[in-house]
């Protein structure tokens, strides 16, 4: 099932599309026990059973709640509004490090994003008055789904909700002011998030799965996740053994090979530009690049 976040006349909500591709509003729904999409990955059994019997029964006996407003009346959020943290893994796939010149780690190589630092799909991206280096990074998100500490890598799957698209923009030299990324991974508006969470019992195997980037139709990027140096279950473990995760945590697991700094001349996003990451199974996350 597709999970999504939005704004519609003016209201934060969350929901699911309806048979007809319209907006099944489960925020206004459960707006008292489940007012998020993070609420309700983090709510007990029954009230799950609420959701799911609440989406199964239809009007006049009908299977399948029906929708409550056409697509075209929400504006999309990051699926994940209020997540308690976002953890982004540098240099993880195998091409991505060989043409960036640094040696295979020995370990995840992680850093922080807040959540004020991406947008929705369709959203612009803002390409920051302080540096023109903007650098594209489609990446697969992962959503978790459970709260846990020190989980086994053969656990580590049954505690991911979902999965989703990930841009992590880049201010390139800002990322290179010091050995410390933050400053160049966390411009406000400089990333994207979405469209939407699909969940796990939908993608058995991210290894599966395919990634590409386009930028103004172009494609910039594209790799199998299967290139990953530190599997998901790997990641999962990791970090779980230094913070405790909790249900709408975000991992942000890399960007395969293709990426802007690399390229001769390097290739940057720019005003006016329309950026695209596509993953098998979960969708496209489309956004224009505005100068702020």
């Amino acid at each position: 099932m597709k999970y999504i976040s939005f704004i519609h006349v003016n209201r934060s909500s969350w929901g699911t599309y309806g048979p007809d591709g319209g907006i099944i509003d489960l925020g206004a729904e459960f707006i008292k026990d489940i007012p998020t999409l993070r609420d309700f990955l983090s709510c007990d059994v029954s009230m799950k059973a609420k959701v799911t019997n609440y989406l199964n029964t239809g009007f006049g006996g009908g299977v399948g709640k029906a929708s409550d407003y056409p697509k075209k009346d929400i504006q999309l959020l990051p699926p994940i509004t209020n997540p308690n943290k976002i953890i982004c893994v540098g240099l993880n796939y195998r091409k991505h490090a060989n043409e960036t010149g640094n040696p295979i780690p020995n370990s995840p190589i992680l850093f922080p994003r807040w959540p004020e630092s991406h947008v929705g799909d369709c959203q612009t991206i803002l390409l920051p008055r302080e540096s023109p280096q903007l650098d594209y990074e489609g990446e697969l998100a992962v959503i978790i789904g459970k709260k846990g500490r020190r989980i086994i890598e053969k656990d580590a799957m049954n505690f991911i909700a979902g999965y989703s698209c990930y841009n992590e923009g880049s201010v390139r030299d800002w990322q290179r002011h010091s050995s410390q990324y933050l400053p160049g991974k966390n411009f406000y508006h400089s990333g994207a998030f979405g469209p939407c969470m699909v969940t796990s019992d939908e993608i058995v195997n991210p290894d599966s799965l395919v990634l590409e980037t386009r930028l103004n139709g172009k494609i910039v990027q594209h790799e199998s996740v299967a290139d990953l140096i530190f599997k998901i279950p790997k990641l999962i473990s990791y970090i779980s053994t230094f913070t405790e995760i909790y249900p709408g945590d975000v991992i942000v697991t890399g960007t395969p090979s293709g990426v802007g700094h690399a390229k001769q001349p390097p290739l940057w996003m720019k005003n006016g530009d329309t950026v695209e990451v596509e993953i098998t199974n979960i969708g496209i996350l489309k956004n224009t690049i505005e100068l702020d």
